[in-house]
């Protein structure tokens, strides 16, 4: 794991414990659920941050660095794609966080499928 990525999930981490232990001076009388449910939505934000990281540094977001034997593949010819850009796509997480991803997008040059990569 990259020293950096690491260093600022921990921090992100130490605010959802600072934060919840705030939450919870303010909330003395709070339920179960409604715990819960705060620590959830903090979580949910860690989480898609972490999900994103991640997501951006597969092998699979720089498609230059391939090599032909792990060059993308058309999943319908199976002919090279040629990369087209970047292009920018806006997902949603199971916590229901949106995260955006910038990454490579494709066109195969034989059947003319564009393909936003996996991983």
């Amino acid at each position: 794991m990259e020293p950096n990525l690491d260093a600022q999930w921990r921090e992100a981490s130490d605010e959802i414990i600072a934060g919840m232990t705030e939450w919870r001076v303010q909330h003395p009388r709070a339920t179960l659920r409604e715990i819960e449910a705060a620590l959830d939505e903090r979580l949910a934000r860690l989480r898609a941050k972490m999900l994103a990281d991640l997501a951006l540094r597969s092998r699979a977001a720089d498609w230059r660095t391939a090599g032909p034997a792990e060059a993308e593949r058309c999943p319908h010819c199976g002919h090279r794609l040629r990369v087209s850009g970047e292009h920018q796509r806006r997902l949603q997480t199971h916590g229901g966080q949106e995260i955006v991803l910038n990454r490579q997008y494709g066109v195969c040059p034989q059947c003319g499928e564009a393909l936003f990569p996996p991983g």
